[in-house]
C-alpha cells in the first residue's frame, strides 16, 4: 500500500465511524439540545419531522453502511449545537426527502406548512450546486444567493449538510473526494468565513485539507505536534506570565493557548515560500475578558509584559470585520524572543467570533437583541450579492465578482466625514467610490488622497481619508477595469458600459441606416409601423432599436437592412448603393462603437473610410491602409466613406517609428520632448537594430495632424534623431 492509499484508507475507516457518520439518534437530539433551548411544542414538531423523514427514506443506505436517516439527524445535531430555531431543524431533517423520495413540495406544506417545505426546496436547489460544467455551476450558485436573500436559514442548513458531507468523505471516490473537496475550500468555507461561522470555517478548511493532500496535511499535524512537545512547557509559562500579570492589574480574564491551524499553516507555507520551520506563530494565545474598556487595558498589560512586534497591531473592535468579528490582534515576542499572537476580546465577541450569523438564533431565546446587528450585516452582504447577480452579464462574471468579494483582506479607508469604509487590500480609489453609491463610482472624474492629488488607480492603505470629486453625467472608464478589485465596482462599470455602449450603437446603427437610405431621398422615420414590423421580423428581432444596435455593432450591414426595407413593397427595386451615399462624420468621444484601427493609427487630418466588424462596430482606417486594401479587393461596398467632423475633440492614437544613433540619455530626451509638446506616451519599445542605431516605436496621443506635425518637427530636431515616420501599432 503506498503512502497515499494508506492515508486515504484511513480517511475511508474514520468516515465509517458510527462517531462520525452517525453521531447521535433523536432520544440523543433531543436530551442533549433539544430540551434545553425549544419549548415542547416546538419539540414535538421536530419529531414528527424525524419520524416523517424516516419514514420516507426507510430501506435507503448511505455508503458508510449506515441507514440514511443518520445524516439528516447528524446534519439537525450541527444546527442544534448552534441553537437554531425549531423550523431549521425540521429543514435539516428533511433536507433530502423532495430530492431522494417521492415526496413532493406540496405534501411538505400540507405536513409542516410552507416555510418549513420553502426551506426544504431551498437546500434542495442547492445541493446540484457545482456538480456540471462551469457555467451551469454558476447559474446554480447564483440561486444560493437568492435562496438566501429570502431566508438566510437556507445557507445554514446547506453548511450543516456540507459538514456532516465533509466529515464522511472518506468514502467517496478518488475524483468525487477531489472535487467536493476543493469546493469547499474554495465555496463554503469563504462563506462561513463570511458570515462569521469561525468554527465551521475551520472545520470545513481542515476537513477539505486533509480530503485534498492528505500526506501533506499529515506531515504538518505531525510537525505541529512535535512542535508542541518541545515548547509546551514555554507555552505553559507563557500562559501563567500572561494571567499572572492581568490579575495584578485587577483584570478578571481567562486565557487560552491556541494552535494555528493546518490549512492556516499550509497556506502561510505556500504564500511566502518557507519550510514549516520558519513559520514562528504556529501558537498564540486567547484572552477573553468582561467588558469592551478591559480589552485595551489588557492590550497595555501585554505590551507591557513582552515586546510588540511593529507593524503587527490590528482593533477590529474599533473597525469590525464586514461579518461582525471584532478583536485585538497583537503580535508580541514571548519568552526567549519566540513570537506569539494574542487575541483579546470581551465574551460576548467571542460567541460572535464562534457563531457569526447563528448568533441571531443562539441568543434569540434569551430575549436580548445584541447579536442583531451580525444578521444585519449577513443579510447586507445578500443584499450586495443580490445586486451583482443583477448586473452581472452572466453566470461566469457573477462568480468572478462572489470570489473576489469571499477573499477579502482588509483595509480600512475613511470618508471626509470621518465614515469607515472596508475594502479588500488592493483596492484603489474607484472601488472606494462606489463603495459609497454607484452614482459617485459612476461620475468620479478626480480624487484627493489625504489631501493631495491622486490617480484614481491608486491603491488605498489603511488610514487614509480619500475625498471624491464628481462631474455630472460623467460615464465610466472602460480602463477602470484593469485595475478595480471589488465586485460591486466591477460589475457597475460593466453595467454602465453596457448601457453606454447600447445607446451608442442606437445612434450609429441610425446614423448608417438613414446613409444607406440617403439614395433614395429617405431615412427610417419614413416608413410606417407595419413595413418596420415586417422587416424586424426578416432579421428575428423585436424592437427597432435591436435593430439599430445590430448595425451599429457591425452584426448587420445597413445597406442590406436598408435594401429589405425598400423592397419590401416593390422586389423589384433597385439595390441602394452606398457607396454614392454620404461619408460618416467622425468627431471623437462617440464612445465604444466607433474605433479607431490600430494598425494605421488614423488622426483629424487623414484622409478616412471605415468598416463595420461584426461585435466591434465602425472601425475607422486611414484611406491608403493595406488593411483596407485588403477589405476592397474582396467586397468594396464594405467600404464606407467617413469624414472627420469640423470640431473633433480628444486625443487619437498614432505611432511613430524613430531611428536615432545609440547615446547615453536619448530615450529620455524623446519622452521630455513628447511631454512638452503635450503628446500622452501610451506605450514605448525599444528594438535594437545594429551596433550604433536604435529603433523607437511609441505610440502617441495627439489632438490632430496638425499637432501630430509639431511633435515631429520637434523630435527631428533632437540631434542623435536619424529618421522619424509613422508606422503601424
Amino acid at each position: 500500500m503506498t503512502s497515499g492509499s494508506y492515508f486515504v484508507a484511513r480517511l475511508a475507516e474514520r468516515a465509517r465511524s458510527p462517531l462520525i457518520a452517525a453521531p447521535v439518534d433523536f432520544a440523543g437530539l433531543r436530551d442533549r439540545y433539544l430540551s434545553n433551548y425549544l419549548d415542547p411544542n416546538q419539540v414535538e414538531l421536530v419529531c414528527q419531522a424525524f419520524l416523517y423523514a424516516e419514514e420516507k427514506h426507510a430501506g435507503q443506505m448511505r455508503r458508510t453502511g449506515h441507514p440514511y436517516i443518520s445524516h439528516p439527524l447528524a446534519v439537525s445535531e450541527i444546527l442544534a449545537s448552534m441553537r437554531m430555531d425549531h423550523q431549521s431543524l425540521m429543514a435539516a431533517l428533511l433536507h433530502d426527502v423532495i430530492e431522494d423520495t417521492n415526496t413532493s413540495k406540496q405534501a411538505i406544506i400540507d405536513r409542516f406548512g410552507q416555510p418549513v417545505a420553502d426551506l426544504v426546496e431551498g437546500v434542495s436547489k442547492l445541493s446540484r450546486i457545482f456538480k456540471s460544467r462551469a457555467e451551469a455551476q454558476a447559474e446554480t450558485f447564483q440561486r444560493l444567493a437568492l435562496a438566501m436573500a429570502k431566508d438566510l436559514r437556507v445557507i445554514m442548513v446547506k453548511m450543516a449538510d456540507r459538514l456532516h458531507n465533509m466529515r464522511t468523505i472518506g468514502v467517496m471516490s478518488d475524483e468525487q473526494r477531489k472535487r467536493v473537496a476543493r469546493e469547499t475550500l474554495d465555496f463554503y468555507a469563504p462563506i462561513a468565513n463570511r458570515l462569521g461561522i469561525h468554527h465551521m470555517k475551520i472545520e470545513f478548511e481542515e476537513l477539505g485539507f486533509e480530503a485534498l493532500y492528505p500526506l501533506r496535511a499529515d506531515r504538518i499535524s505531525r510537525a505541529v505536534s512535535s512542535a508542541k512537545g518541545r515548547r509546551k512547557e514555554l507555552m505553559e509559562e507563557v500562559r501563567t506570565a500572561i494571567s499572572s500579570a492581568l490579575m495584578r492589574e485587577g483584570i478578571q480574564a481567562s486565557v487560552h493557548a491556541r494552535e494555528k491551524h493546518l490549512y492556516s499553516i499550509y497556506r502561510k507555507m505556500r504564500a511566502q515560500h518557507k519550510s514549516f520551520s520558519e513559520i514562528t506563530d504556529v501558537f498564540g494565545f486567547r484572552i477573553v475578558v468582561s467588558q469592551v474598556d478591559e480589552c485595551y487595558r489588557a492590550l497595555g498589560v501585554m505590551h507591557n509584559l513582552y515586546k510588540p512586534v511593529a507593524g503587527r497591531f490590528k482593533d477590529y473592535i474599533a473597525i469590525p470585520k464586514k461579518n461582525g468579528y471584532q478583536s485585538l490582534h497583537t503580535t508580541l515576542f514571548s519568552m526567549h524572543g519566540v513570537p506569539i499572537e494574542v487575541q483579546i476580546r470581551t465574551k460576548h465577541m467571542e460567541s460572535v467570533a464562534l457563531h457569526g450569523i447563528a448568533g441571531h438564533w443562539l441568543y434569540k431565546s434569551s430575549g436580548t437583541s445584541e447579536f442583531a446587528f451580525s444578521q444585519q450585516r449577513a443579510r447586507q452582504w445578500v443584499r450586495d450579492l443580490l445586486e451583482l447577480q443583477q448586473r452581472a452579464g452572466n453566470p461566469l462574471e457573477f462568480i468572478d465578482s462572489l470570489k473576489n468579494d469571499l477573499f477579502p483582506d482588509e483595509v480600512y479607508v475613511f470618508t471626509p466625514k470621518g465614515d469607515i469604509k472596508e475594502l479588500p487590500r488592493g483596492a484603489c480609489v474607484v472601488d472606494f467610490a462606489y463603495s459609497i453609491h454607484t452614482d459617485i463610482g459612476n461620475n468620479c472624474a478626480s480624487c484627493l488622497v489625504d489631501n493631495n492629488p491622486a490617480p484614481l488607480s491608486q491603491q488605498l492603505q489603511s488610514g487614509q481619508v480619500v475625498q471624491i470629486a464628481t462631474v455630472s453625467g460623467g460615464l465610466p472608464n472602460p480602463e477602470w477595469l484593469t485595475f478595480v478589485v471589488t465586485g460591486k465596482a466591477r460589475s457597475s462599470i460593466r453595467d454602465a458600459l453596457k448601457t453606454q455602449e447600447l445607446s451608442q450603437s442606437i445612434a450609429l446603427g441610425e446614423r448608417l441606416l438613414n446613409r444607406s437610405l440617403a439614395s433614395v431621398n429617405r431615412s427610417i422615420r419614413d416608413f410606417d409601423f407595419r413595413r418596420l414590423r415586417r422587416l424586424l421580423k426578416a432579421f428575428g428581432v423585436r424592437k427597432l432599436d435591436e435593430l439599430l444596435a445590430a448595425i451599429g455593432n457591425g452584426d448587420q450591414m445597413a445597406y442590406v437592412v436598408a435594401q429589405r426595407l425598400v423592397s419590401a413593397d416593390d422586389p423589384a427595386s433597385e439595390t441602394v448603393f452606398v457607396e454614392h451615399d454620404g461619408p460618416v462624420n467622425i468627431r471623437g468621444g462617440e464612445g465604444l462603437v466607433v474605433k479607431y484601427a490600430r494598425c494605421c493609427g488614423p488622426v483629424p487630418g487623414d484622409a478616412i473610410v471605415g468598416h463595420m466588424t461584426p461585435g466591434k462596430g465602425f472601425v475607422v482606417h486611414i484611406e491608403t491602409c493595406a488593411n483596407i486594401a485588403e477589405i476592397r479587393r474582396r467586397k468594396s461596398s464594405d467600404i464606407i466613406p467617413a469624414r472627420w467632423s469640423g470640431s473633433t475633440r480628444g486625443e487619437f492614437l498614432t505611432a511613430l517609428r524613430i531611428d536615432v544613433n545609440q547615446r547615453k540619455g536619448v530615450i529620455a530626451e524623446i519622452a521630455t520632448t513628447l511631454t512638452d509638446t503635450d503628446a500622452s506616451i501610451d506605450t514605448l519599445n525599444v528594438e535594437e537594430r545594429n551596433a550604433n542605431v536604435t529603433s523607437v516605436i511609441v505610440s502617441i496621443g495627439v489632438k490632430n495632424r496638425t499637432h501630430l506635425a509639431r511633435v515631429m518637427r520637434r523630435i527631428r530636431a533632437i540631434g542623435a534623431i536619424l529618421s522619424i515616420a509613422r508606422c503601424s501599432q
